[in-house]
């Protein structure tokens, strides 16, 4: 390509086949603070919300009982909430989607309901019992801008509004072009296609279970475009890189076709 793509990753290029943008940057120690301090003030915000309406409703309830639902309550806006939220915009808080964040696993993959309890859990120890101290010099030292609860779930943040770089397309490999000649390879989704050409050009920077587990994960999706399949024996890598490019070819062809036919039409005016 002639320079960087400017592009906003959506939910698809990150969730693409468990998978994968892997292109995307950890958030910066300022970008992680200041979408801590959002998250804690609308959790403070609803917490003294809930808790004056629950005291306004419970004037003539048992004392016991009443100290037990603001144990309860309080742990609702502190650990279920902020867990619920995460796990199911996979990886997002308020502050975070007001600053362009999401929460990833270590391999850039979405987090789960686990990953984002861990997180929780030892976020309300980090960040409301120790007044975010240990949150601070965490990210501060961490090359990847983790906190306690990051390190203890295997997950960091991640930009999600910057610029991507894609890397050239890949060529169709030579054992695999009369396979590509003959299959049925449908139009990928973009996100899929995007995370497919980023795995392609850092493949060879990943650790190798990474590296295995991502491709398996992006060809599994990928199949469902294609049909019949690759050879027995295929590397996901080869897979991948003959679907990408198999298109890539179908997709100049058309665009020289549908220019060529335009240029006859319009020559006989």
């Amino acid at each position: 390509m002639a320079g960087p793509e400017f592009a906003t990753t959506t939910s698809d290029d990150l969730v693409t086949g468990e998978a994968v943008a892997l292109d995307l940057p950890p958030a910066s120690l300022g970008s992680r603070m200041a979408s801590g301090l959002i998250d804690v003030a609308v959790t403070f915000g609803a917490l003294v919300v809930v808790l004056v309406v629950f005291a306004v409703a419970s004037v003539d309830t048992d004392p016991a009982l009443a100290q037990a639902a603001v144990i309860a309550v309080t742990l609702l806006v502190l650990v279920v909430a902020p867990t619920a939220l995460e796990t199911l915009t996979r990886g997002r808080s308020v502050g975070k989607l007001a600053l362009g964040l999401r929460a990833v696993r270590d391999d850039a993959g979405p987090v789960s309901f686990q990953h984002a309890l861990t997180r929780t859990l030892i976020g309300v120890v980090e960040v409301y019992v120790l007044f975010g101290v240990p949150a601070f010099f965490s990210m501060l030292l961490s090359p990847r801008g983790k906190r306690l609860g990051d390190y203890a779930a295997g997950t960091y943040v991640v930009r999600t509004r910057v610029p991507l770089s894609l890397p050239s397309p890949p060529m169709v490999p030579h054992h695999l072009v009369g396979w590509a000649a003959r299959a049925d390879i449908t139009a990928l989704p973009t996100g899929l296609a995007l995370a497919c050409r980023q795995y392609l050009g850092r493949a060879a920077t990943l650790d190798p279970a990474s590296r295995a587990a991502v491709g398996a994960r992006l060809a599994e999706e990928v199949s469902a475009h294609v049909a019949p399949p690759p050879p027995p024996g295929t590397r996901p890598e080869d897979f991948l890189a003959a679907v990408v490019g198999s298109r890539r070819e179908r997709d100049l062809a058309r665009l020289q076709r549908q220019a060529a036919q335009r240029h006859r039409l319009t020559s006989r005016r």
